[in-house]
């Protein structure tokens, strides 16, 4: 299927700029295949888009990360993780994966929630969290880089961590967060039940040893623009953004 006429556009972290073999993109909405709510670089396969659009547009994607493979998280919103490997095809259900593996491309799909790469450099560990906001209470970051420190060898004070845009402060209203949100939440509450999700993030890491300049955190929120991000909080029925990461020999 041919992309539309407009080029397929992603950013890249400027952390990671460091480390070229680091291959890391996070594809904004156009130059797909998609149509209608899901126009038009869609690359979720839940969110009812038509499955031969979806496998197109993972393959453009593909082209431009150039690795030999590409896994996509199969995501359900909680804190599970998972180790894969370039022998690995349909994936269970988690919410982080990551790999020792060269040439391999690390995917999640996300409108909102947070799309986090890492990279720990003296053991060539890469990972992708897709966090949303039960991710952050249920700790899916935590969880995450203990299991690289603690099983891996991976050292907090050495990681970058790189987050994608995702909902800002002044669109995060979580009208019965008391119920929702652990109470040491609450401190970041910017006014009345809107939350700065960003910033209890680059907290969490923050405490778990990340030291704050290897720490970047994209300050565009995917609400306040239509043109280039989906947003499932602004238009209910949407696509999905892939964040992916993949490392050189």
């Amino acid at each position: 299927m041919e992309a539309e006429d407009h080029k397929i556009e992603w950013l890249e972290f400027d952390l990671l700029l460091e480390h070229p073999r680091v291959l890391n993109k996070v594809f904004l909405r156009h130059g797909g295949t998609s149509k209608n709510e899901f126009s038009t670089l869609n690359a979720s396969t839940t969110v009812g888009d038509h499955p031969d659009c979806v496998k197109a547009n993972r393959e453009l994607m593909k082209n431009l990360i150039q690795v030999d493979k590409i896994l996509f998280a199969n995501q359900v919103h909680k804190s599970d993780i998972l180790k894969v490997s370039s022998k690995d095809n349909n994936l269970p259900p988690a919410d982080v994966i990551y790999t020792l593996d060269k040439n391999l491309g690390l995917a999640v799909t996300h409108a909102d929630c947070q799309a986090a790469i890492v990279y720990e450099p003296n053991i060539d560990l890469i990972g992708v969290i897709h966090a949303g906001w039960k991710g952050l209470v249920e700790g899916i970051y935590e969880k995450a880089l203990n299991i690289f420190v603690n099983k891996e060898g991976a050292k907090t004070e050495d990681m970058i961590v790189c987050i994608s845009p995702s909902l800002g402060p002044d669109h995060a209203e979580f009208v019965h967060y008391k119920e929702e949100f652990p109470e040491k939440f609450w401190d970041f509450q910017v006014k009345d039940n809107y939350f700065d999700l960003k910033a209890i993030a680059k907290k969490q890491m923050m405490d778990l040893g990340v030291v704050e300049e290897n720490i970047e955190i994209s300050d565009i929120c995917t609400y306040c623009d239509a043109n280039d991000y989906f947003s499932h909080r602004r238009d209910k029925k949407c696509g999905r953004h892939a964040t992916i990461v993949g490392l050189l020999p």
